[in-house]
């Protein structure tokens, strides 16, 4: 982590700035134990709505879009730690407003051509269109230009520009703690105009990148298949010829074909309810691998749909959930939440106590509402399990003040959909959970909880927008290191106001867990990778 934060603070100081001086922390190191080769398989319950970087934002298909694509910056594999990526190097202003960027030469897209800035300025251009509707597009606030995208009076950014073939030019209108980490989202691949304009809203389905893979075979509904990159930039990698995503699998169906040896990684985790008969099993415990990660599980309450719209029924309804024993039930793989942020993120308010268990006052609260005799609502779910068990538990401690919540239980891109369009009054957000993007208070904001994300088709399902909070988050951004005390302290103070207003219960924050099968290689951190969720697809291989 020191690392990555050095590099942000001097990248902001410095003239010419190049990841030379860098070389050995920031390039890749081929495993000498690694074999090239081999296919592996890895079972989903759900398929796949989309591999459209500039639309795709949910932890099933954020590692498929990141081994398919290429931003200008990346991460060490099993890190949040920058390095180059798309950009061979990149220059910064005394002010740290402006970002010219160095792209490596001879890389080619999946269809052959050789990428270019021209590629760059138009996957900036599009994916801040609001005709695209990027759940990301609010991350790529701070350039210059972006206003004007999102309010429709421009086509495309006027902070990016075209140099020469090599070389792209990115200007802000403010300074921005997190850009460079915002360059390594997949919202930020490099896709090619002439693919995304032959498949219109199916290139999704058509992807075309410069990724370690490239999709081979989309059978919707049963599987989909990557195959390796032979002429892929990075040498050395990937290490597997193929790759199998086998769809319609039922998590607790997926765990015994791996205990059969007919499946390496079950990409849905470990069903809660063989979690304890795994961890009991030496030989099986022995194929888990448990990280930590930046993640919250929570409720949104939308603040559009009546009742929700009053502040007493929100602050009710965070009163009336019974967290611990929701924690229980995935067997305490997870501790209770009072916030957004989880507790290991930068800026965490460790004083703040939020909205206790408490059912009586949580109807007392209803009754000043207007609502002594409850209320019927929806609750949205994801259908894998234990997220319907969970909903069912919700359900129960809304009923126990009055709340009657009818359960619509359904496939994830379903109530993502449902979310992003605003039809959702309540949604659990489990196997949807946020996990960060980056370990940067402000991931937690933007996309979540800030103005921009509240559109159609973005990751804020509260619809929750407040101005006012909306520019302090601004500000917190506009610093030069992202680990100023003041930052951190400015963020502490959003989250609180956020929940203040009460768009979310938040639940839990959950630990990691992953099982691969015997002959899977490579370090651990690939498969609880903080950025290629679940799996970083390009750097594991077999070892039979």
């Amino acid at each position: 982590m020191s690392l990555m934060k050095t590099m942000l603070t001097t990248s902001a100081l410095a003239v010419s700035l190049s990841f030379a001086g860098a070389a050995l922390a920031q390039d890749y190191q081929p495993d000498p134990n690694a074999k090239p080769g081999g296919n592996i398989i890895i079972t989903y319950k759900d398929d796949v709505a989309t591999l459209d970087p500039a639309i795709g934002y949910d932890w099933q298909n954020w590692s498929m879009i990141k081994s398919l694509f290429d931003g200008l910056m990346d991460y060490v594999p099993g890190t949040t730690e920058l390095r180059p990526g798309l950009a061979d190097s990149y220059d910064v202003s005394d002010d740290g407003m402006t970002f010219i960027f160095h792209l490596r030469p001879g890389v080619t897209f999946h269809n052959g051509r050789e990428m270019t800035a021209e590629d760059v300025k138009y996957s900036l251009d599009r994916v801040t269109n609001p005709v695209t509707q990027s759940p990301g597009a609010g991350f790529f606030a701070s350039i210059m230009g972006y206003d004007a995208m999102a309010d429709g009076s421009a086509s495309e950014l006027s902070g990016v520009e075209v140099v020469d073939p090599a070389t792209v030019k990115i200007t802000l209108s403010r300074r921005d703690a997190t850009f460079l980490h915002v360059m390594a989202l997949n919202f930020a691949s490099i896709v090619p105009k002439e693919a995304v304009e032959e498949w219109g809203t199916d290139f999704g389905k058509h992807p075309v990148g410069t990724g370690a893979y490239k999709l081979a075979n989309w059978t919707i509904g049963q599987q989909l298949v990557f195959a390796k990159n032979t002429e892929y930039w990075r040498a050395g990698v990937p290490y597997l010829d193929q790759i199998t995503f086998e769809v319609g699998q039922e998590p607790i169906v997926a765990l015994l074909r791996l205990q059969k040896g007919e499946v390496d990684v079950p990409g849905d985790g470990i069903p809660p309810a063989k979690f304890e008969e795994v961890m009991s099993n030496p030989a099986e415990k022995a194929r888990v691998v448990e990280g930590g990660q930046l993640q919250t599980g929570y409720i949104t309450l939308n603040v559009k749909t009546p009742p929700f719209d009053n502040l007493k029924v929100r602050e009710a309804v965070n009163m009336a959930i019974n967290k611990q024993r929701i924690t229980q039930m995935i067997n305490g793989r997870a501790i209770p939440a009072n916030q957004p942020l989880p507790p290991t993120m930068p800026g965490y308010s460790k004083d703040y106590k939020g909205y206790a268990f408490d059912a009586d006052a949580a109807k007392a609260l209803l009754a000043e509402a207007g609502f002594a005799d409850g209320f019927s609502t929806e609750l949205y779910v994801m259908n894998t399990d234990p997220n319907p068990r969970i909903a069912q538990a919700i359900q129960q401690d809304l009923k126990a003040i009055g709340v009657s919540a009818d359960i619509k239980s359904l496939a994830q891109a379903n109530v993502i959909e449902a979310g992003g369009a605003g039809k959702a009054p309540m949604i659990w957000s489990g196997g949807m959970a946020w996990i960060a993007d980056f370990p940067d208070p402000s991931n937690f904001y933007g996309p979540i909880l800030g103005c921009a994300g509240a559109g159609e088709g973005g990751w804020n399902w509260s619809k929750f927008c407040d101005p006012e909070i909306d520019a302090e988050a601004t500000k917190a951004d506009s610093y030069t290191d992202p680990a100023n005390p003041e930052r951190l302290a400015m963020w502490s103070d959003v989250y609180e106001k956020v929940m203040e207003q009460a768009p979310w219960v938040p639940v839990f924050n959950e630990q990691r867990y992953t099982m691969k099968s015997e002959r899977m290689g490579g370090d651990d951190s690939l498969y609880v990778d903080p950025v290629s969720i679940p799996v970083n697809y390009d750097y594991v291989y077999v070892t039979k």
